[in-house]
Formats: C-alpha cells, structure tokens, sequence
C-alpha cells in the first residue's frame, strides 16, 4: 500500500525543465521593468569604478548617477544578447557592465556619446573582440565558448556595412558583391550573377555593375557595402555608422533603403550612429549607451519620450543636461 502511494505521488511530480540562459535574462528584465526607477539607481561604490569613467564625471556626482532608465520590454526574443559584459584596452575601459538585448525582427539602435563603446559592441557580437568578464550570445549560443568551426559558421548569420562600404578597391562593385559567395559557398557564377543583380537591384545599383570603387560617391558606396551585407541572407545586418560622411539628403535616402529591405527581407537589424533624426526615422527599438553601460534602452517611440534627463537631452541635443564636455 505504502509503495503504490509513492508510486501516485511520483507520478504527480512534474519534471523540472531545463530553462536557457535567455529564458532567465527574459524574467529578469521583467523584473526589472516592474522595478520602481528609484531602486534601479546605481549604488556601485565610486571606488570600484575605472578612472577613465571616473574622468567622464562631474566632480561630486556618481558616474552611473543617469543610469536609472527603465529596460523595457521589447516584445519579442533576443537575437542576440550581452550579459555582464566588460572589456578594457589597457587601463581604458570601454564596457563596464554591459547588459543589452537586441530583439528579433526589429531595426535597433544604440546610439550615445563618442567613443563610448557602440563600435565595441558590433565586435563582440561576431566574435572579432571577446569579453573580459561576461558573455554575449547569438540566438542562445555563446560567441567566446564557440569552437573556431562553429565561430566560423555562426559569422555566416551576420551581414556587415562598415562606414565607407569598404569595398575592395581592386574589384568592380559586381566582383565585390560576389565576394563573399565565392569565398564561402560553393554556387556557381549562374546563381552567384542572379542573387548579385537581385540585391544590387534593391539597393539601386543595377546600372553600375562595372563601376570601381572610386568612380562611386559615398553613398553608392554606402548602398553596395550594403548589397554585400545582404548576399548571404543574414539573419542579423549590423551597421557601423552607415550615414557616416553622407549629406542629410543622402541620409534620409540611405535609412529608408533600410527600412524597405528590412521590410521584406526581416531580420534584425542593429545600427551604430550618432544621428538621432535616423534615429526617428528608422529605429523600432533604441538603446543609449553611455560609460559602458546601458542608460536607458526600449521602443523608441518611448524612449523619445522618456523622463531620463540624460536621455532627453541626448536625444534632443540639447547643449545644457547631465553630458557636458568631460
């Protein structure tokens, strides 16, 4: 009698399901999104804080006195994902703690003062840079536990538009295009020549299929870096300052060809830069980083809109608020 009341009980008991490391971050941030703002402030002793983020700082204020923005909830799963992340130069340290998720499906941003680490960031995503302290994952995979193959396949779900296109200057924009098919497929010049028209196609290119790279201005060059970015069909397209040396009109140009290959081809997204008018152009999702660390980050529409003053002035430009010229 006794073994078969233990036998019903057994079988009462659910199995404990093993939960992913994104799964936990999930129910973190929801946490912290129920969290009041005042017990998100920062109460990391000053002392234990680098110099150089010491330096940034106004005499008698706390450096991570702004850093009290709410995560919000993006509304979808993370393509990829920095937990805790630190990384120095020497005695500069440039990530300080960063924690950061960049959804799925969506056009992010992060955007912030210069030299404050957004570049960094693209580097730890495809594994160019790796953490000190702390971890980065690309759909639930760790990019510093990665063996090199594995490294190396995952490098394929990335897209790349560096700031000058940085096209191969012995290579018409046709042969750069083709690059990474040649290098990493095994397609032949049939399939490779119809993928390159398509993605040359939508970016406005057809016609300058011969053209080397310094017969382009800067935003055609802009505009077949990004048709390279597009040939392997990425699931994540990063961009490094895309609107880098272009004129406003050029701009606004460059971010709705983005917005319209985002639109049909999906993905996420994420955009370095420092210009908040392509910010409210294009963004879904914004992220401020500042001293390493996340200020504030959440759907833009909110993010404009936020009571955080270093955000508000930041995204306003404003020259009087908490960022002076430390």
């Amino acid at each position: 009698m006794a073994d078969d009341q233990r036998d019903e009980r057994d079988q009462q008991i659910e199995p404990e399901t093993e939960r992913t490391a994104g799964e936990i971050r999930a129910d973190e941030r929801a946490a912290s999104a129920a969290t009041p703002r005042s017990e998100q402030m920062v109460s990391e002793p000053p002392e234990n804080i680098p110099d150089n983020i010491h330096d940034q700082t106004r005499e008698g204020e706390h450096p991570y006195h702004w850093h009290e923005g709410v995560n919000r909830e993006h509304g979808s799963t993370d393509a990829v994902e920095f937990i805790d992340v630190r990384k120095s130069f020497g005695r500069n340290t440039v990530l300080n703690g960063l924690n950061l998720g960049i959804p799925e499906g969506q056009i992010s941003m992060i955007i912030g003062p210069s030299g404050t680490g957004k570049s960094v960031c693209i580097k730890h995503m495809v594994g160019l840079l790796y953490p000190d302290e702390g971890d980065v994952l690309v759909h639930g995979e760790s990019v510093p536990n990665m063996p090199d193959d594995d490294l190396f396949e995952m490098r394929k779900k990335f897209g790349v538009l560096f700031q000058d296109g940085a096209l191969f200057g012995s290579m018409n924009v046709f042969d750069n295009t083709a690059f990474p098919l040649r290098q990493h497929t095994d397609k032949g010049e049939e399939e490779i020549a119809e993928i390159c028209n398509r993605r040359l196609r939508e970016v406005g290119l057809s016609g300058a299929l011969d053209k080397m790279p310094n017969e382009l201005s800067g935003g055609m060059r802009k505009r077949a870096g990004f048709a390279r970015a597009l040939v392997l069909d990425p699931q994540i397209v990063l961009f490094d300052e895309p609107d880098s040396g272009l004129d406003p009109v050029r701009t606004a140009l460059l971010c709705e060809l983005i917005m319209e290959v985002h639109e049909e081809n999906g993905g996420a997204y994420v955009v370095i830069t420092h210009d908040i008018m392509s910010a409210r152009r294009v963004a879904d999702y914004l992220a401020v980083l500042w001293k390493g660390r996340i200020v504030e980050s959440g759907p833009a529409s909110e993010l404009f809109n936020s009571e955080n003053q270093f955000v508000r002035q930041f995204l306003s430009g404003e020259a009087r608020g908490p960022l002076g010229m430390e």
